[in-house]
């Protein structure tokens, strides 16, 4: 009979001390925080008021104002910002401190550009799977959207032109669509607040041509009805931006 070395190999041997030291260094980590409801309460809020444009691009930030209105201290409102930062809601400037980030023509291009990609193909397979359930809560929210159109309720039209897109959305039964047009919701409605009442009746009329298109299970043509549709709110959006460049130029 032969005898085995019940000695581990030098190879083996040496993979488990290195894995035992990796496994040692990670216990050394520090623990994950538990999310801090007051902190993201605050991050939404100032969101909020930076889409609304309560907070205009390029308006300074001053944490204690800003902890003050809201009613906590200066510490969630300093991450906050940090983190508005990072997703390019606001910009820090060395010595100066913090502003309202000014969207550049390019970069509100490439966003509403993407948005039609993304919509026109939600809307395809929106109809391609529309049931009466889907078009009759479609229609009430085409109600709400021109009942805030009459009111000239700018913020209600732009709540209601994101609900009206989103529920489209999940129409579409494409989650990872769904996921992909929830990254860009949040900017698509802080571009659309300053047009939402230039594009007023021509938007709301275009929804409601959309939602029968969508009725009638025409995949091909409901995706091009979207396309044209957020194509026009592009151009909108640079019409605006021009004429305004042309306003502060003669002034």
């Amino acid at each position: 009979m032969t005898d085995w070395d019940s000695s581990p190999p030098a190879a083996a041997s040496g993979g488990r001390r290195l894995a035992a030291a990796r496994a040692e260094a990670r216990a050394v980590r520090q623990p994950l925080e538990r999310p801090a409801p007051l902190r993201q309460a605050v991050y939404d809020v100032i969101a909020e008021m930076i889409i609304n444009r309560e907070l205009q691009p390029g308006e300074h930030l001053v944490e204690n104002e800003l902890a003050a209105q809201l009613g906590v201290s200066r510490q969630p409102v300093r991450e906050a910002l940090q983190r508005l930062h990072s997703e390019g809601w606001v910009d820090l400037r060395p010595a100066l401190g913090a502003f309202v980030h000014v969207p550049t023509e390019a970069e509100a291009d490439q966003l509403l550009a993407a948005r039609t990609l993304l919509e026109t193909e939600s809307a395809r397979l929106a109809a391609r799977g529309a049931t009466p359930e889907h078009i009759e809560h479609l229609w009430g929210l085409q109600r709400a959207g021109e009942k805030a159109l009459s009111d000239d309720d700018q913020e209600g039209m732009v709540a209601a032109n994101a609900a009206l897109h989103a529920y489209v959305v999940s129409m579409s039964g494409n989650n990872v669509l769904a996921e992909l047009i929830a990254l860009v919701d949040r900017r698509v409605r802080w571009y659309y607040l300053p047009i939402a009442r230039s594009r007023g009746r021509e938007a709301w009329d275009e929804h409601a041509a959309l939602i029968e298109v969508i009725a009638s299970r025409n995949g091909k043509r409901a995706g091009d009805m979207m396309r044209r549709h957020t194509e026009r709110t592009r151009e909108s959006y640079h019409k605006r931006r021009k004429e305004a460049a042309e306003r502060e130029a003669l002034a």
